[in-house]
């Protein structure tokens, strides 16, 4: 028997799980979260996995009281990450509505209950998942197996917060300072025309948020995403200029802007059809095997056998009698907004058939890379657009209805898929910890449940501050939300023709291209893959996130690198020096992530009463970006030192 299959609370032994402390620290940590992450993932098209801050955390509360224990921790976490991950599916998909015009704002009640039943969905495709991919399959999870290595050095809570609130302080500072004060400006970026058609750029921006993603997705995913980007900015934008010329009167940086916004991202939707179809193709085993499970689980509901407490799922007849509860207010919802019933049934249909499949790929995908990696874009792209083929054949072009009813498909889809990849990570930690599943299903239900409901006064306060989609005079600070208006451009392009496909088409190409690297890799047996969504992703952002994700990740290759140089002679002692550092280092960079994420939504508040972002500004004009470029730089030495020291100390 493997080491990992050695519970580290046995069958026989219970403990205290789903206690109503647990209950209520879930459920405020997981709309705390799902606030961080939605200003995060609107602002910089990525969001990671917070169950190592929710596990930190819970840790450090619980301590207050006078029993607690090692799953009660594990409980909280699993309920508070669901918050960060239902976050994703909804901002990736929901400000598309409002970008296209169909929304004029976040109805509350429609959006809560879209979130819900796509998390809610989310969990329960996953149930019978649990023992196909973590128990035969073995897949690695590596962030449920970090998160339970962390509950495990419980003991190092009080110390291990710490590094959690120096980040949150750094982050807090730098976006105060930027956004707030108005010291300096958020972008370092400078572009040059050379010659007649040759075109130059250089951006990045002084965000710790974007530097800690890169930091903990780590150098290689890095450097897909800032290949990406160099595909985009430093090869296709000169080639587009090369063969169309330079009109006269435009600066360089708009001119860039411009030519990336109306064509060149949409290499990036190309690249993302073929990434998400492509997972789909590569899971096809682990999807059957996952069904074959449900149906075992279904024929032997009657089965008297009590299995171990660590394998007790929801009873499968649960899960399928949810999942037709849950399919009701969806439809009801689709045929509010499309009063159509065939066309709203269809939906439905379209929805939960999309919805299993795309969650088998989440968790599929969250066992090999980790949920921070989870393809979530790709599959809803492909979703939308496989939506929107099919709603066009049905309601011909230039229907106002078509695209937001794709919309509307993808946004229970991406929900149900980022709440999938979540939760298998959670239970491989419940795996590990020896927890059980059951309970921590319940768990993620209240953490769904709670940014749920959080969710659409977080999506009205940002929208009504800063506003979503390309940054205008009235909206100088506007969250990009990269995967939102890609979204609306695929709906729309779709329906009303407007859709670059030439560019879709190069996209495609370029990421079957990227798909045979990876495979010759593969087949190479090297360590080094290409994984064609990394890429997409980096096709689709601006300059700016990517080589600011990028200077993260050549952090973390420092600090791996000064690993190896101070390699200790003795394994284990090495192997706890390696985790030590691991664990410091992330804790620091998920700080800075969440303190400039709160006080971005901090501002929210007053920028809407006062109905200007510039009510804090200390002086006339910023100092430019130099302040705000040595300021990251001393930030990106510090959380080198941090991780580095806490390795030394070993």
């Amino acid at each position: 028997m493997d080491k990992e299959d050695k519970p580290y609370i046995k069958p026989e032994q219970t403990f205290p799980e789903t206690t109503i402390k647990a209950f209520v620290l879930g459920a405020i940590l997981s709309a705390g979260l799902a606030a961080a992450n939605s200003y995060l993932g609107l602002f910089a098209g990525l969001t990671v996995s917070a169950s190592i801050p929710a596990a930190v955390i819970s840790m450090a509360v619980l301590k207050l009281f006078r029993k607690s224990n090692i799953l009660e921790n594990n409980i909280v976490q699993t309920a508070a990450s669901a918050g960060e991950s239902l976050a994703a599916g909804v901002i990736f998909t929901f400000p598309a509505l409002v970008l296209m015009g169909y929304w004029s704002g976040f109805s509350y009640l429609e959006t809560a209950l879209i979130a819900l039943a796509g998390g809610v969905l989310g969990v329960l495709f996953t149930i019978p998942l649990r023992k196909a991919l973590i128990v035969e399959q073995k897949l690695t999870f590596p962030e449920g197996v970090a998160t339970s290595e962390v509950l495990k050095s419980g003991s190092e809570g009080g110390k291990a917060i710490k590094f959690l609130m120096i980040g949150g302080l750094a982050g807090a500072f730098v976006k105060l300072s930027e956004s707030g004060l108005k010291i300096w400006d958020a972008v370092f970026q400078k572009a040059s025309f050379a010659g007649e058609k040759a075109y130059m750029y250089f951006g990045m921006n002084l965000s710790p948020a974007l530097i800690s993603v890169g930091y903990i997705v780590g150098l290689k995913i890095s450097m897909l995403v800032f290949a990406g980007g160099v595909i985009s900015w430093w090869i296709a934008i000169p080639i587009y200029l090369a063969i169309n010329g330079n009109p006269e009167g435009i600066d360089a940086v708009t001119l860039g802007g411009n030519i990336w916004s109306s064509q060149i991202r949409f290499l990036g939707v190309g690249a993302m059809v073929v990434g998400g179809l492509w997972a789909l193709l590569s899971l096809r085993g682990a999807i059957g095997s996952a069904l074959n499970a449900g149906l075992a689980a279904l024929k032997n509901k009657g089965n008297v056998v009590k299995p171990l407490r660590t394998e007790m799922d929801t009873p499968m007849q649960w899960v399928i009698m949810g999942i037709g509860i849950m399919v009701v207010p969806i439809f009801i919802i689709y045929l509010r907004e499309i009063e159509q019933i065939p066309i709203s049934g269809l939906m439905a249909i379209i929805m939960v058939i999309a919805g299993f499949l795309f969650a088998s790929v989440a968790g599929y995908m969250a066992g090999l890379v980790g949920s921070s990696n989870n393809p979530i874009s790709g599959v809803t792209i492909a979703t939308i657009l496989s939506s929107s083929l099919i709603l066009l054949a049905l309601l011909g072009t230039g229907s106002e209805k078509g695209p937001a009813a794709a919309i509307l498909i993808g946004s229970v889809v991406a929900c149900a898929a980022a709440i999938a990849g979540d939760n298998m990570q959670d239970l491989k930690a419940g795996h590990v910890l020896g927890a059980t599943p059951q309970k921590q299903q319940i768990m993620q239900m209240v953490g769904v449940i709670a940014a749920a409901f959080a969710m659409p006064l977080i999506l009205d306060l940002l929208y009504q501050a800063y506003g979503f989609g390309p940054a205008t005079p009235e909206k100088p600070n506007s969250l990009a939300a990269p995967q939102a208006t890609l979204m609306q451009s695929v709906a729309v392009g779709v329906f009303g023709g407007g859709l670059p496909w030439t560019m879709v088409f190069i996209g495609m190409g370029l990421g079957v291209f990227i798909i045979i690297l990876d495979q010759i890799q593969a087949a190479r047996k090297s360590a080094w893959r290409f994984p064609v969504l990394a890429v997409a992703v980096g096709l689709y952002l601006p300059f700016q996130l990517d080589s600011a994700i990028m200077l993260g990740g050549v952090i973390a290759f420092l600090v791996e690198r000064y690993q190896r140089r101070k390699q200790l002679p003795d394994p284990a002692h090495a192997q706890v020096a390696k985790q030590n550092s691991e664990r410091t280092g992330l804790l620091f960079a998920s700080g800075l992530i969440t303190g400039e994420a709160l006080i971005g939504i901090a501002l929210a508040l007053p920028i809407i009463y006062f109905e200007r972002d510039d009510f804090m500004a200390i002086m006339d004009k910023t100092l430019g970006s130099e302040p705000g470029l040595i300021v990251i730089l001393a930030i990106c030495i510090f959380l080198y030192r941090v991780a580095t020291k806490a390795y030394a100390k070993e």
